[in-house]
């Protein structure tokens, strides 16, 4: 193989970049950079292998690109054939073989010798040239005067269609060929359109213009309008018009050609020249209408590809609905179970409870009927024993009749003011025979006011609520106290389209057997009772609290449950919205003292 001997001269205008790259890793122009070798290796092809150049990175420049291709694609024309030549000829084991070289890397041109080493043969080595390109000198594109920077319109027509064939990205396909036919041809606005078989119109869906014209981008343009465009989509060949009609351009050729697969046009390719007659010759037209057909093929390959991802994100997104619908399905049967096993639970305590009652009734009745009683004071506390069970049976009743109501949601709750320490006296009047019987101190505080403390509700629920807390805490209270305590809350409360002026936190606070930290969650559940072998032992259906949330609630109130734990007593809250603001004794009190002040 013949040796070159020294690196050829470049005009000295070439601009060079022999300096380090500033801060921020900006892309190199007329700066300075010191430029390190290229090295590669090439098959027996003359395809390149592998490639590294430390400046790469620096520029801009994805070096793994450029893999596959021949290194002869690579250099300009003029030394093409110099380099296919060397590449063909035998280069001896001990020699190198030299030659001047100039390389263009997409946007940048690289200067210098290059330096040829044949490669043994290792095993499944596929390598069989080393190569190592000593940069000289590196000029972007722009730097280059006109006269020294021919239009290599087939290396770079070739490297376009190798880019856009390397994505499956529609809009990278749609922005790599506007732009690199802006760069190839200099023109003054390129578009591509969008196309559909049978479609009277076209969308714009990439543009590279000129600052001074008006954007095109997203423009829906008719054919029927422009029949050069129609005629370009019945066409195999890129056709050369007159530029469409447009306010900011001034006439000028137009080449339009259509992309296409599988002989069916896909989009439209539209170049255009303001100050230029004929700026496009036959082979120009030749290579131009050769990647249309390969932007044609990537549009296609892209779109089939875009559909059947948008396919499998649908099927993912369909199974991901599925699972979850599955889980809520599982989870309502799951509930479902639940419930029926609580209900028939619940039956199952509740007609126990009913039958102790009702058993009561029959036997002191049929005492009675038959004659047993051996005088009419036993008599009568027989037919006494019998009503004491006829009421309880009521209220067991009263409470499923409630619950019913609640869960069909045809509990009707009419709301009328009221006197609070009527309510109280009343529940007093109920439940101290029962708490003294038991040994039980039992005491109701209610704040001082100077007027009566009236409060909005149904005063028979309100009973209710409080019979049953009250009744709770005295059956699991063996001894101590079971208290009422009552506390104004000035704050003011939205229901029912009304503001009220606060209201009135009722507690009802025992020193009794209290519920478990980790059972308190189930004290509110409808048919749910915190513990089957407790009710039983106590009596009840368990329904009072659930009972009293749902009456409170349709109050404008709220429930809550305290207790520390077993055997440490338990606190129940709730609240009863004020009516009017009383006047409290300290508020009296404060205005005296301000008057003698």
């Amino acid at each position: 193989m013949t040796a070159f001997a020294a690196s050829p001269s470049f005009p000295e205008d070439v601009a060079l970049l022999d300096d380090p790259a500033p801060a921020g890793g900006m892309q190199p122009g007329p700066e300075r950079l010191r430029n390190p070798d290229l090295v590669f290796t090439l098959d027996a092809e003359g395809q390149l292998l592998t490639l590294g150049w430390p400046l790469a990175e620096h520029c801009g420049l994805g070096i793994s690109q450029f893999l596959g291709q021949p290194l002869a694609n690579l250099v300009v024309d003029s030394l093409r054939s110099t380099l296919s030549t060397a590449l063909k000829q035998p280069i001896p084991p001990t020699q190198a073989a030299t030659l001047p070289c100039e390389l263009v890397l997409e946007a940048y041109r690289l200067r210098g010798s290059l330096h040829l080493h044949p490669l043994p043969a290792m095993g499944d080595v596929a390598a069989t040239v080393m190569g190592l390109m000593q940069v000289q000198q590196v000029a972007t594109s722009e730097d280059l005067p006109p006269s020294q920077n021919p239009q290599d319109h087939s290396r770079q027509l070739t490297q376009l269609t190798w880019k856009i064939r390397r994505t499956l990205n529609l809009e990278t396909i749609y922005k790599q060929t506007v732009d690199g036919l802006g760069a190839i041809f200099s023109v003054d606005r390129g578009l591509i359109a969008a196309y559909q078989p049978g479609d009277p119109v076209i969308r714009v869906v990439a543009e590279c213009c000129q600052p001074d014209l008006t954007g095109w981008q997203g423009q829906i343009l008719s054919l029927e309008q422009y029949p050069c465009l129609n005629k370009a989509l019945t066409s195999p060949q890129p056709i050369v018009e007159t530029w469409m009609p447009e306010p900011a351009a001034d006439g000028g050729p137009m080449l339009v050609v259509a992309t296409r697969y599988q002989d069916q046009p896909n989009g439209l390719i539209i170049m255009h020249l303001a100050d230029e007659e004929d700026p496009w010759d036959s082979e120009d037209l030749e290579l131009v209408s050769e990647l249309a057909d390969q932007v044609g093929t990537a549009i296609a390959h892209a779109s089939l590809f875009g559909e059947s991802e948008a396919l499998a994100t649908e099927l993912q997104h369909s199974n991901q609905q599925l699972r979850e619908k599955h889980e809520e399905l599982e989870e309502a049967r799951h509930q479902a179970e639940e419930a029926s096993r609580l209900k028939s639970e619940f039956l199952a305590n509740t007609s126990h409870e009913l039958r102790t009652p009702l058993n009561g009734m029959i036997g002191f009745l049929k005492l009675v009927l038959d004659g047993m009683a051996d005088d009419p004071q036993e008599q009568q506390e027989f037919i006494a024993e019998a009503h004491k069970s006829a009421l309880h049976l009521l209220n067991l009743i009263n409470d499923v009749l409630d619950i019913a109501k609640i869960e069909a949601g045809k509990m009707q709750i009419d709301l009328k003011p009221f006197n609070l320490k009527e309510l109280c006296q009343a529940v007093d009047d109920f439940t101290r025979p029962q708490a003294e019987r038991k040994g039980l101190y039992f005491d109701i505080n209610l704040p001082q006011t100077r007027d009566e403390i009236i409060v909005n509700g149904n005063y028979q629920r309100l009973l209710q609520v409080l019979l049953n807390l009250v009744g709770n805490a005295i059956k699991f209270t063996h001894e101590g106290s079971v208290t009422i305590n009552g506390e104004i809350k000035l704050q003011k409360v939205e229901f029912q389209n009304h503001t009220w002026p606060g209201f009135v936190k009722i507690s009802v606070i025992d020193t009794g057997i209290g519920v478990s930290l980790e059972k308190q969650d189930r004290l509110f559940q409808t048919f749910s009772q915190v513990d089957g072998e407790r009710t039983r032992q106590y009596g009840g259906t368990g329904l009072g609290l659930a009972i009293s949330q749902k009456l409170v609630e349709g109050m404008g109130g709220v429930v809550k449950f305290i207790s520390m734990g077993d055997g440490l007593g338990s606190t129940v809250t709730f609240t009863i919205l004020l009516y009017q603001e009383p006047v409290t004794i300290d508020d009296v009190l404060d205005d005296e003292d301000d008057e003698d002040s």
